[in-house]
């Protein structure tokens, strides 16, 4: 078995995206949620993405959540999206595990 931390912040930031879209289908309480949510996910995203673009993508992503009707926005999946495959891969994040059967 071959596993990256690349694919591990992918699924974390897909499931993130979907705990943020979630907040939209619960009328009335919903809004109230964002203001719990928005904070958390920030502070999520800034250590996903260590560094000033991930300070940036957090900052984006608080706004993002804090605004009503905003959340259908896959933030963690578009950050995710810009430092792997726009920016290329950081060789020193990459950590290979090789099971031997």
């Amino acid at each position: 078995m071959i596993s990256s931390n690349k694919y591990k912040r992918l699924v974390k930031g897909v499931l993130f995206d979907g705990i943020g879209m979630l907040t939209m289908g619960i009328p009335v309480i919903g809004p109230f949620l964002d203001i719990v949510w928005a904070p958390y996910a920030a502070k999520t995203m800034t250590e996903m993405y260590p560094g000033k673009k991930g300070k940036v993508a957090s900052i984006l992503l608080f706004i993002e959540e804090i605004l009503p009707y905003t959340d259908i926005i896959p933030s963690f999946t578009i950050m995710w999206v810009y430092a792997y495959i726009f920016n290329g891969v950081d060789l020193k994040d990459e950590i290979i595990e090789v099971e031997v059967v």
